[in-house]
């Protein structure tokens, strides 16, 4: 039997997303925490970009095949996306428990692998879980509510790099020991809130002709493979386009997160790691605070956003955003009031509440119901080639060009997003519903 959508109210659409808020506290862990830790480890400057490949290689490789076999999977008690994301929940939880522990980089770097390949594969289906549970016009409460819990979930992250070292002293091992509690908290959010989404939400079963199309594509191991290349092929221009858009977008915010906390502590304490490690923890728990401070703005505005896309169009919503969040770059390294970074990182906040919902909306009337996963998936090869490409050059860049000074990798993020802001005006949406963008 068929069971069609029906409308949702709010709690329900907030219950189905909550996992969300468990996925993201992690990735707030891995932007504002892991590079400290490399640091404490004894990374250079330089090495940083390859240390964080494990990222987006795992996105690459993880996300558009787990998006394949979510859409050809289904089973009457576990359903087609949340075996997907309780995996990836525990697999990311027993990483975040492990990972204090590293007594050196590769071992910090292995089990960044292993974490961010979790994530992923928790992520990728929920995008997809979104746009088969809800109706077309409640699609943009529900990837907005997403931005929501990002803003949430790194938001928290973020404030324990700066609230755990006030009360936590001392250190264990190579680290000091708030970053346990941390880590520690991130692993019981992670299951927690995944566990909540799947006992609140039912998902809706295919009908016989789904189920039968889904029998007669099972093809053995190459076919997610096969399916993905497929679907390249078929892709809609308007992603051709997004892509352009991720290109400079996800660039930038890698050398952002890469050298957030190095750059403040040279703008503000005139410290690096070391020649004055004190200073430079201290730099290290301010930057949760700023990097919380912009998840705050991020779930804020999210659903602000909602309104502005259905007003004025979801494409121009995101150039503004990313407009913000460029000037909010360009002004970051220049300051040295501490409290200031604050009023710089909110146009970064705003940008980012953007990011996480608001191009799903340009893209999602144009992609087949029956493909969503691996289409979810693709749009996420589209934000890790990028970081892939930032990982291998980028170091060579701040070496050679940016005089290995992570504030002007700070102003270089800044001119990309001027650069992503203006490519995003240049999209083409062709089924335009007036609902949503």
């Amino acid at each position: 039997m068929n069971i069609t959508k029906v409308k949702l109210n709010f709690w329900q659409i907030l219950n189905m997303n909550v996992g969300f808020f468990g996925i993201q506290y992690s990735f707030g862990l891995q932007q504002s925490a892991v590079n400290p830790i490399y640091d404490f480890l004894g990374a250079a400057p330089d090495e940083i970009p390859l240390l964080n490949l494990a990222g987006p290689i795992t996105g690459l490789l993880v996300q558009p095949i787990i998006g394949a076999l979510s859409d050809k999977t289904w089973h009457p008690k576990f359903g087609r996306r949340k075996p997907y994301f309780l995996i990836g929940a525990i697999l990311c939880s027993l990483s975040l428990l492990a990972f204090p522990f590293s007594s050196s980089l590769w071992m910090a770097a292995g089990l960044l692998w292993i974490l961010d390949a979790g994530n992923n594969m928790a992520m990728e289906p929920y995008r997809a879980f979104v746009a088969d549970k809800l109706v077309e016009e409640q699609q943009p409460l529900g990837f907005q509510m997403q931005s929501f819990f990002t803003g949430f979930g790194q938001t928290l992250a973020n404030l324990s790099l700066f609230i755990f070292p006030l009360i936590i002293v001392g250190k264990t091992g190579s680290l000091p020991t708030w970053v346990y509690a941390s880590f520690f908290l991130g692993a019981v959010c992670s299951i927690g809130s995944i566990w909540w989404s799947m006992k609140t939400t039912s998902e809706i079963p295919p009908t016989e002709e789904e189920l039968k199309l889904m029998k007669s594509k099972k093809g053995g191991a190459m076919e997610p493979l096969i399916e993905i290349f497929s679907a390249i092929g078929d892709m809609p221009k308007v992603m051709w386009q997004l892509a352009l858009v991720y290109m400079f977008q996800w660039y930038a915010l890698f050398c952002y997160w890469q050298n957030s906390s190095k750059s403040i502590a040279l703008s503000v304490w005139n410290a690096t790691p070391k020649s004055n490690p004190e200073a430079y923890e201290t730099a290290v728990s301010w930057t949760g605070l700023v990097n919380g401070w912009y998840n705050v703005v991020t779930f804020l505005t999210a659903f602000a956003l909602v309104g502005f896309a259905k007003k004025y169009g979801a494409k121009s919503v995101h150039a503004i955003c990313l407009l913000l969040a460029a000037i909010g770059f360009l002004a970051f390294p220049t300051i040295e009031n501490k409290n200031l970074l604050l009023v710089a990182i909110t146009g970064f906040g705003i940008g980012w509440a953007s990011m996480m919902g608001i191009p799903y909306l340009m893209v999602v009337a144009d992609i087949p119901k029956e493909r969503y996963g691996v289409y979810m998936g693709i749009i996420n090869m589209m934000i890790v080639i990028p970081m892939i490409i930032q990982n291998l050059s980028f170091g060579y860049i701040l070496k050679n060009f940016l005089n290995n000074d992570p504030r002007n990798a700070i102003t270089f993020a800044g001119v990309l997003l001027v650069i992503a802001s203006i490519c995003t005006m240049f999209i083409q949406i062709k089924k335009i519903n007036k609902e949503i963008v």
